[in-house]
């Protein structure tokens, strides 16, 4: 995890050693956090354990504290605090200049990045508020894959934020789904969760791509992003890509078939559209 001197504004994570690629490409995910927060460390748990499968990811925000929201991993719970995070909010246009520096990194001799980046596979992915984001982006002809984690749209105006803490989120109109030209995957918590319904709805209005949503018992809006290796979501995240941008049919098996391995745990609730 570090910052880049060239995007100040995002948090680039990457495997350590670049050098072991042989001649391994490393796709594009542009990442979006909860909460729309400017801090690019905040989903650090769940971005590396992705990242350690051979992949780019990059986080807006700049590199803050990457401390979790309150509640989670033995932080206090109750109200947020009033007034903006210390970095700010974070905006939709981010995730396009993440994919345009990666692409520009990878065609500038002068950088370690340089012939090392698969930019024929790009995903656009985010939580909550991030998730928003990504749709919003996802019509960019570049994106080959869209993952929605705990979000979905709202069908009418999303609520004014309370004190200050959170954002407005960007109103991106259900439409957009008609819009989309890839593959997109939504994984929430149970009714629990505040973005069930709403990405609920998303699923069922989606009939041009691929979709496929999941949903497991017990599981509420936070996930398992802050557990070690970033818990059961940073598995199922690293089996998707490496499905989708490496062609891993071992990977794909979570996935695939009526008799996937997501589609036999009796926590997760499996549809799908479009695809096997």
């Amino acid at each position: 995890m570090e910052e880049d001197s060239t995007l100040p504004a995002h948090t680039v994570y990457r495997p350590a050693d670049l050098a072991k690629l042989h001649g391994q490409k490393l796709p594009i995910i542009g990442w979006g956090n909860g909460g729309c927060i400017g801090d690019g460390a905040a989903f650090q748990i769940f971005l590396k354990e992705i990242v350690s499968n051979g992949f780019l990811a990059i986080a807006s925000g700049a590199k803050g504290t990457g401390a979790p929201p309150p509640g989670v991993g033995g932080t206090p719970g109750g109200p947020l605090p009033a007034g903006p995070p210390p970095g700010g909010f974070t905006t939709s246009s981010q995730l396009i200049d993440a994919i345009n520096w990666a692409n520009a990194e990878n065609s500038r001799k002068d950088t370690k990045y340089y012939g090392k980046v698969d930019t024929s596979h790009v995903a656009v992915m985010g939580q909550s508020c991030g998730g928003v984001q990504a749709i919003a982006v996802a019509t960019d002809p570049r994106v080959t894959l869209v993952g929605i984690w705990n979000s979905g749209l709202f069908t009418t105006p999303p609520p004014a934020p309370p004190n200050g803490r959170l954002p407005a989120m960007e109103n991106v109109s259900k439409d957009q789904l008609a819009k989309l030209h890839s593959p997109i995957f939504y994984f929430t918590g149970d009714k629990t969760d505040i973005a069930f319904a709403n990405g609920m709805d998303d699923f069922q209005r989606i009939t041009t791509v691929p979709a496929f949503h999941a949903y497991k018992d017990g599981m509420g809006h936070i996930g398992t992003y802050w557990d070690p290796n970033g818990g059961e979501l940073g598995k199922i995240a690293s089996a998707l890509l490496k499905w989708q941008f490496k062609g891993d049919k071992e990977a794909a098996k979570m996935f695939q078939g009526p008799q996937c391995g997501l589609c036999q745990d009796p926590k997760w609730h499996v549809s799908k559209k479009n695809m096997e």
